[in-house]
């Protein structure tokens, strides 16, 4: 049975980062409201389907505020899990009104807040900032000491409150028990046994999206890539012995901080597969998606690199397999743009369906959604295909295929 727990914590927030804290949240409501006032009508069907709405409002939402993809998404659930609550209500006749979200809060989840035994790094609308808990000055036998730095939690999504009267920031940190893995999560049960896939895509300014809508922003590595870059150059110009010492401890801890974080995505890569019932997470060939990401750098291609291994191997214990789509003899003439500039609705591909970096619509159909999303699923559709293609010369059977989606399943075998 899953145990969670949450622990109130007050922060430590720097006069020169409350005003960036105060604005997230203020956006944060207004994306909620916005969500509430498009799900909830007096006369009408309300939407209580978080991923069919997230669908429909993400892109212009995220288009009209300064929060990272992450906020915005948790805005539009939490938005829509009051109205499932609403409606829950009204079936029983009991009075209830469409949700309005007044207080001071906004709901991070691990990829919009990096925690730490001692401080937090949070998103905001001015980028990442980090705010120290305040503790006691002992912390023997305390839930600090339990929850915070303890093995037996693991930290899970929080919310950050302000209190206006007092000034303060606090963050309600929610933590997970961490069971002992026993035999039985290595069994035959916990196989899938459809052939449903998990297209992930990847890229510098997002880095992975997978086709169910999920998104795990790069800003925290690139945070730490810039921090540890001037911290180089401030030892490298010192040029002495011991700064060359330092210089290798901090190569050292900058390598850690980037595996650390790529487990914890790619954990949750295997489980948003895990949880959509998938037998495959496909990635796009990986010597494309270095073609294609614009700016990508060493440090872009290496975290590619290292995130597919880590899914790959953590995937293994739930029988998914792992597959990086290969180009075919055919595809040798195709631009290494083609995931990003195919439509996934109806298949058109034209470079003037991207006009942005985040912004894809169709100019045959007029399909719109975040680009890296449409990548995602073209991702998956292509390993369908494929695999479709195999079915035809009798090579892996005839079951029919699907694409997991934020809305639920795609039948490829149509």
């Amino acid at each position: 049975m899953e145990v969670r727990r949450t622990l109130p914590v007050k922060l430590d927030v720097a006069d020169s980062d409350r005003d960036a804290l105060l604005d997230t949240i203020s956006q944060y409501k207004h994306i909620a409201n916005e969500t509430s006032d498009h799900c909830w009508n007096e006369n009408d069907y309300k939407q209580t389907a978080k991923y069919a709405v997230k669908d429909e409002l993400y892109h212009d939402l995220k288009a009209d505020h300064d929060l990272t993809a992450n906020l915005v998404q948790q805005a539009i659930f939490q938005a829509v899990e009051a109205i499932k609550s609403g409606v829950a209500r009204l079936e029983k006749n009991e009075d209830t009104s469409q949700p309005e979200f007044t207080a001071d809060t906004a709901r991070y989840d691990k990829r919009a807040a990096t925690f730490h035994d001692d401080h937090v790094s949070l998103s905001t609308v001015d980028g990442r900032i980090e705010a120290d808990y305040v503790l006691p000055a002992d912390e023997t036998d305390t839930p600090f000491e339990e929850y915070l730095n303890g093995d037996d939690w693991e930290f899970r999504t929080s919310t950050l409150h302000y209190k206006p009267f007092e000034g303060e920031f606090w963050l309600h940190i929610g933590f997970k028990r961490i069971e002992e893995e026993t035999d039985s999560t290595y069994t035959d049960a916990a196989v899938p046994e459809n052939r449903t896939v998990l297209g992930i895509d990847l890229g510098v300014e997002t880095l992975a999206v997978a086709s169910t809508g999920t998104f795990w922003t790069g800003d925290e590595l690139d945070h730490w890539h810039r921090e540890f870059q001037q911290r180089r150059a401030d030892l490298q110009q010192a040029g002495t012995q011991e700064a060359h010492r330092t210089l290798q401890r901090v190569s050292t801890k900058e390598t850690a901080y980037y595996k650390q974080y790529l487990h914890i995505v790619a954990n949750e890569i295997v489980e948003e597969a895990v949880e959509h019932d998938c037998s495959v997470i496909a990635f796009e060939d990986l010597t494309d998606i270095r073609k294609r990401a614009q700016g990508a750098t060493w440090h872009h291609r290496w975290r590619f690199n290292r995130l597919y291994e880590y899914v790959e191997y953590k995937a293994k214990a739930y029988g998914i397999d792992v597959e990086e789509l290969e180009r075919s003899p055919q595809a040798k003439t195709v631009p290494a743009y083609y995931t990003s500039q195919r439509c996934s609705s109806c298949g058109f591909t034209h470079e003037d369906n991207r006009p942005t970096q985040e912004h894809f619509e169709c100019q045959k159909c007029g399909y719109e959604n975040h680009a890296d999303y449409n990548a995602a699923k073209n991702v998956a559709v292509r390993w369908c295909r494929r695999l479709l293609r195999r079915n035809q010369t009798g090579g892996d059977g005839g079951a029919p295929v699907n694409v997991a989606l934020n809305g639920g399943t795609m039948n490829v075998n149509v």
